[in-house]
């Protein structure tokens, strides 16, 4: 029996039909939000680990920040090559959500429902950015003194929202751009 569809296979043998694989795009955007959110943290996590908590040399905590930047940035290069390897069929790559939607490319449904999510994440993230940074800058001396009374609780909130919503915009972004080469490349 021969089933025939509207539109192309979702899955067919060819392990190129699933190259590039999702993520890269989101993980460059989440390493330069990192990078930033570092960057911009650094003075105060420099004070408060030198000055007033453990007294620790400032050029030692600003270059265990450097490092963690480094790590990170490294850990993310080999992942997205593995993911990357994986979807052309060479190695593998062990996550379920890789091995059940790499291969997809978004219907139009889905399509309009990643740009509808890129719009109003990306609007909440860039509205609410600002206020996140300055919570964190407030939460750092309360986490090293461990001041439970310091916390803001919209603070928190508005992290929570900023971090949620930068994550629904990269990740929709990143099915869009990936979802285009698919299907430019597939044409």
């Amino acid at each position: 029996m021969e089933t025939t569809t509207s539109r192309a296979s979702r899955r067919t043998g060819d392990p190129a039909d699933g190259f590039p694989a999702y993520g890269p795009i989101d993980a460059v955007l989440g390493y330069t939000l990192f990078y930033v959110v570092v960057d911009r943290v650094t003075p105060a996590v420099v004070e408060v680990f030198s000055e007033t908590l453990l007294d620790l040399s400032p050029s030692f905590v600003g270059f265990a920040l450097a490092a963690a930047l480094w790590f990170i940035l490294g850990v993310t290069v080999v992942d997205q090559t593995r993911r990357q390897l994986a979807a052309l069929g060479v190695g593998s790559y062990d996550e379920y959500q890789l091995r059940v939607w790499s291969r997809v490319t978004p219907t139009s449904v889905r399509t309009a429902g990643y740009l509808a999510a890129l719009a109003v994440g990306a609007t909440v993230a860039a509205l609410t950015f600002e206020r996140a940074i300055e919570a964190l800058l407030g939460f750092i001396p309360a986490v090293a003194t461990a001041d439970v009374a310091a916390f803001d609780v919209v603070g928190v909130v508005v992290l929570i929202v900023f971090f949620v919503s930068y994550g629904v915009a990269t990740h929709s972004l990143d099915r869009l751009v990936i979802g285009t080469i698919r299907a430019v490349a597939g044409t």
